[in-house]
């Protein structure tokens, strides 16, 4: 049975909605501005925070976001569907300053705060940036059980919170005046409607595929990719196709010289047959490292190139890689008017 994704909903640094997002995300603006915390060199962050109408923070901000970006898939819902099953995707444990018990407490507050009672089958993620790989997984298992129902995958996720950048800052993870090989700290909500019967403008999920780095970027072995080579692998080999049938990519990566070179290296050895070109995609270069909304963000901005024809194809190979040695890919499928 296939699954499709068949519309997203966002609140970004560019964008409060969806179409807002996509389009400056095509257009490649960005939304970077002067945070309100200081680095270990005393400057100002740079940082990518989403203009909310009120000045939230923490936990609140994140509930708000959460919403917005869950409301706007809940529109896309057919008249008369039965509500469906929410994969909340949310940080990894560990991320300093976050509440153990997070995920649980912004799952009943957006089924209270927006009068759904999600079915079951739903599930909280705390997973960081490759939680909505593990949310999409979830999410296929669980319309191949009821094909006639709606998933939602909803990632939410903000670094704009004094621990986790002052952790970051320590370990030179963030971009600065005095550190080029860093990324910027950013904060999102996405999310993506699945069917298990998605027609002509859906993107079909036709493979996935799951495998571990040894050589992690805090680890000082020499990369070679062989993680994310893995991951690209398996998820052509589960959709019966090869690199060279991909006609783009997307990708996670949001600033550190490693990723970037993983990407490149994961291409060389996955490329067998020549092309005349394979852009890559990357819209954190204009929202920002948005943990657990990396994934639906990229979902939403492939779906929206795709239905406005400026993809550069129907197939594309979406790729995320996290610090803790995990690596993933995607293979979708857009499903034009012409396609069966």
């Amino acid at each position: 049975m296939s699954v499709a994704v068949i519309g997203a909903g966002m609140a970004t640094p560019v964008g409060l909605s969806a179409p807002a997002s996509c389009a400056a995300i095509r257009c490649r603006l960005s939304g970077f501005s002067e945070t309100r915390f200081i680095d270990k060199a005393g400057e100002w962050l740079v940082g990518a925070e989403v203009p909310l109408s009120e000045p939230l923070r923490g936990e609140e901000k994140l509930a708000r976001m959460a919403a917005s970006a869950l409301a706007e898939c809940l529109a896309l819902l057919p008249p008369g569907a039965l509500a469906p099953a929410l994969f909340l995707c949310v940080s990894e444990t560990e991320r300093p300053g976050r509440r153990a018990d997070l995920g649980a407490r912004l799952f009943f507050r957006l089924q209270r705060e927006l009068g759904v009672r999600f079915a079951d089958g739903s599930a909280v993620i705390d997973g960081g940036r490759l939680g909505a790989v593990l949310g999409l997984h979830a999410a296929r298992s669980y319309l191949r059980g009821a094909p006639q129902a709606h998933a939602i995958v909803l990632g939410v996720d903000s670094l704009l919170m004094a621990p986790a950048l002052t952790a970051l800052d320590a370990d030179d993870r963030l971009l600065s005046g005095d550190n080029s090989n860093g990324f910027i700290a950013g904060e999102a909500a996405a999310s993506v409607l699945l069917s298990g019967s998605g027609g002509p403008g859906s993107m079909e999920i036709a493979g996935m595929g799951l495998a571990r780095e040894a050589a992690t970027i805090s680890s000082g072995e020499p990369l070679r990719a062989d993680g994310l080579r893995a991951a690209i692998f398996a998820a052509l080999e589960e959709a019966g196709l090869a690199m060279h049938d991909m006609d783009w990519r997307m990708t996670d990566v949001s600033g550190e010289q490693y990723y970037f070179k993983e990407a490149a290296l994961a291409m060389t050895r996955t490329l067998k047959q020549r092309v005349e070109e394979m852009d890559i995609e990357h819209p954190a270069e204009c929202v920002g490292e948005t943990g657990a909304a990396a994934l639906p963000i990229m979902l939403g901005a492939a779906l929206a190139a795709h239905r406005k024809g400026y993809a550069k194809g129907p197939s594309v190979l979406a790729h995320l890689s996290d610090d803790a040695g995990a690596r993933a890919a995607i293979v979708l499928r857009y499903k034009g008017k012409s396609d069966g």
